[in-house]
């Protein structure tokens, strides 16, 4: 029996205690957001200060409850990374701006690379000399690649003179610290972002009815579909030896649409969560899996990671400027720093390389005899089948980096496993035994391929309905989580990254 006592310590601990477990698809975060959102509402049209004073406070506030006293970072290099900025905008010479703009980007990563990497190059040290350092007790902060990236984006857009207007402290510790972005992005330009702030106009309500339609499809994909097929797929990876060349082969497909579930879910939440507080963000995800090649795959695949790294690595290396050799190995470089902003792990640098590979490989056939090969039927499905094994193929290697030891070890079993143990003769007994985890996959993959003027219809429909059905499919979807994930609800997998 509930007293007056216990609900009010059940609210001091929500507010005051860290939680590992506390992201955008939990019970508590959607508690405190509808409070939150009752305020912002009467804050949003005429008290602009105030508005983003409560959303910088807010997002500090989550993410304390994410990160506890980590959380010291956000504001740090919110304060630093914009006075650094304004420092180099006052610079009068090109040479002298450029140097701080070089002190901005080294101290927007300093952060980065301690906590990610350092243990990483211990232990790399230790290989390669025999010697044995012990690894430091760090814990990563959830969304420091993702807030340090739009950081350094930026000072860089500030220094190029993309930004046709200055941007105060308050918009930027708003740009820095807006909450649907904090977990694991997506990466959003001030350009997208800050103009947006300034608009006096009430929340569309066109705009609310796309964010609802997003929030609702991306619990299903988060927290429906990838946390269920979760359940099979690490127990597949964690203990490859103990399973047969036929389960081997069905987790590592699902795996492949269990990464694509998890984290398209989560940028459409992040995404809707954005809209219906009036904000309009860009796309993340565009049915990657249907892509032909490789860099198809990357316009497809993780839209604002793949142009950041196109705008603030590849193109300031000389991008396809400079010669056939060069593009090509700026493609492979950025690929190989992509995998390594990952994850520490040699595994997401060997994931990195192989797409970069496969870039190069796609862009130097291009011109050689692709483009004089006509598009059919026959061609288009040979194209993708191909795309497709590769891109499973290389999720093996990613999904090992986020083992804790031994990931060479287990790739290697498990396409030990997949070429020298597969047997069809385990589909039926797989099927009787795992007929829902079967269910969901082939439900992700139909629903990924299908058209996309079908799930236009779909999303318009949902939109045109009235507020009493779409309440009615919140409820059923949260209800079938706690059903199938029996409140188990897992933190989605890049806010590791």
């Amino acid at each position: 029996m509930y007293t007056i006592s216990s609900v009010l310590n059940g609210i001091w601990d929500l507010i005051s205690k860290p939680e590992s477990d506390f992201f955008i698809c939990s019970v508590r975060f959607w508690a405190l957001f509808v409070v939150f959102y009752a305020i912002y509402i009467g804050l949003r049209k005429n008290k602009q200060k105030l508005m983003m004073a409560y959303v910088i406070i807010f997002g500090l506030f989550i993410a304390y409850k994410a990160n506890g006293i980590y959380v010291l970072l956000l504001p740090a290099t919110a304060l630093i990374s914009w006075l650094l900025t304004e420092r180099m905008k006052r610079a009068k010479a090109v040479n002298h701006a450029k140097r701080w703009l070089v002190l901005t980007i080294l101290v927007d990563l300093l952060p980065l690379i301690f906590f990610k990497y350092t243990n990483f190059m211990i232990d790399s040290l230790n290989e390669m000399f025999a010697t044995n350092f012990a690894p430091l007790s760090l814990i990563l902060p959830i969304g420091i690649s993702f807030y340090t990236f739009q950081a350094i984006s930026y000072s860089v857009d500030v220094y190029k003179e993309k930004l046709s207007y200055d941007v105060t402290l308050l918009e930027y510790c708003f740009y820095i610290t807006f909450f649907p972005l904090l977990f694991s992005g997506p990466i959003t330009r001030t350009d997208t972002l800050v103009p947006q702030i300034r608009l006096k106009t009430p929340v569309d309500e066109k705009l609310v009815n796309m964010g609802m339609w997003l929030i609702v499809l991306g619990l299903v994909k988060k927290g429906l579909i990838a946390d269920y097929l979760a359940q099979f797929n690490n127990m597949v990876y964690e203990s490859t030896q103990t399973y047969s060349g036929f389960e081997v082969m069905m987790g590592v497909l699902g795996f492949n649409m269990q990464i694509y579930c998890d984290f398209s879910g989560y940028s459409d939440m992040a995404i809707g969560l954005a809209a219906i507080m009036g904000f309009r963000l860009l796309p993340n995800f565009n049915s990657p899996y249907k892509s032909l090649n490789a860099s198809e795959f990357w316009r497809r695949w993780h839209i604002a990671l793949s142009t950041w790294f196109r705008d603030y690595l590849y193109i300031p290396m000389g991008g396809n400027r400079k010669g056939k050799f060069r593009t090509y190995l700026n493609n492979f470089i950025t690929m190989v720093v992509a995998g390594l902003w990952h994850g520490a792990s040699w595994m997401f640098v060997i994931w990195g390389a192989m797409h970069g590979v496969a870039l190069v490989i796609h862009k130097a056939c291009k011109s050689l005899f692709l483009d004089k090969i006509k598009d059919n039927g026959l061609t288009k499905f040979m194209w993708w089948a191909i795309t497709f094994v590769f891109i499973t193929f290389t999720w093996i290697f990613f999904r090992a980096g986020m083992l804790p030891e031994n990931g060479m070890e287990s790739v290697s079993i498990i396409f030990d496993k997949m070429f020298n143990e597969f047997d069809w003769a385990y589909l039926p007994v797989f099927v009787e035994v795992r007929y829902m985890w079967t269910i969901f996959l082939l439900v992700a993959f139909i629903f990924h391929f299908t058209p996309d003027k079908w799930c236009e219809k779909i999303k318009n429909a949902f939109a045109g309905s009235n507020w009493f059905v779409k309440l009615v499919i919140f409820a059923l979807v949260v209800q079938l989580i706690i059903n199938f994930n029996q409140e188990n609800v897992q933190q989605n997998l890049y806010a590791q990254f």
